[in-house]
């Protein structure tokens, strides 16, 4: 399983928020690229970029810190946030992504989703699923649409998705534990899906059971800025697989 630390960014700082509400924001570093090299310190080859702006400003705003963070280190990111034109891919592959994940378009404007697909191909687009009561929530998690998660990867998986990456809203940031039910019912119900868990991850315990279930990969973000997992527990994991 892959461990992949997640930066979010709003104002080009690295913050953390609480079930996705923008007034939680805690500032832990002004510097993301600082983070972004700590990570690959830790023999850490994944990164989870997230441009909060964009997400709440409808197009990609925090580009440059991606351009810094993958032309200064040799991690492979995959960027989300605000993508919502060919131009926004254009500019975050070109940025340094090695994939993007959409996630609001693949519902709003789901023609677009489709043609970066083809376009681009299955390794480079990731679908973001992020759920609340089990409905995909979109625009930086300020709407609920009425879409299920289950069928929405099942109908994007048709259009040829490997990668899913799938946050429960009520755990994100809340150090309570992922939501082990909720993934495993996803792969019990979809074939060969890269599931990537995301969202309360709170201690290194359960690391190895989203490995048992079948994750493909897993986003830690507020358990390692609090110190509940630290980037040696990691690197250990990393060195045993």
């Amino acid at each position: 399983m892959r461990i992949i630390p997640a930066i979010d960014i709003i104002e080009g700082k690295c913050v953390r928020l609480s079930k996705g509400d923008y007034a939680t924001k805690k500032i832990y570093n002004e510097n993301p690229l600082e983070v972004a090299i700590a990570f690959e310190a830790h023999g850490i080859e994944y990164l989870h970029l997230v441009d909060l702006d964009g997400a709440k400003s409808n197009r990609i705003i925090n580009y440059k810190i991606l351009d810094q963070i993958a032309s200064k280190t040799s991690l492979k990111i995959d960027f989300g946030g605000g993508l919502k034109s060919d131009a926004d891919l254009k500019i975050a592959f070109e940025s340094g992504a090695n994939q993007i994940t959409g996630g609001s378009i693949a519902v709003k404007n789901p023609s677009i989703f489709e043609n970066w697909i083809q376009v681009y191909g299955s390794q480079k687009i990731i679908l973001g699923a992020d759920v609340n009561n089990k409905k995909i929530a979109i625009s930086g998690w300020l709407e609920n649409s009425n879409q299920e998660v289950i069928p929405f990867i099942q109908n994007y998986q048709t259009k040829g998705i490997e990668y899913v990456i799938c946050t429960d809203i009520s755990k994100d940031g809340m150090l309570q534990g992922p939501s082990f039910d909720l993934y495993q019912e996803i792969l019990e119900n979809t074939s060969n899906c890269k599931l990537i868990a995301s969202g309360g991850i709170s201690t290194f315990d359960e690391l190895p059971k989203l490995a048992e279930l079948g994750c493909e990969g897993v986003i830690i973000g507020k358990a390692i800025y609090e110190n509940r997992i630290s980037l040696k527990q990691l690197e250990s994991y990393i060195l045993k697989k």
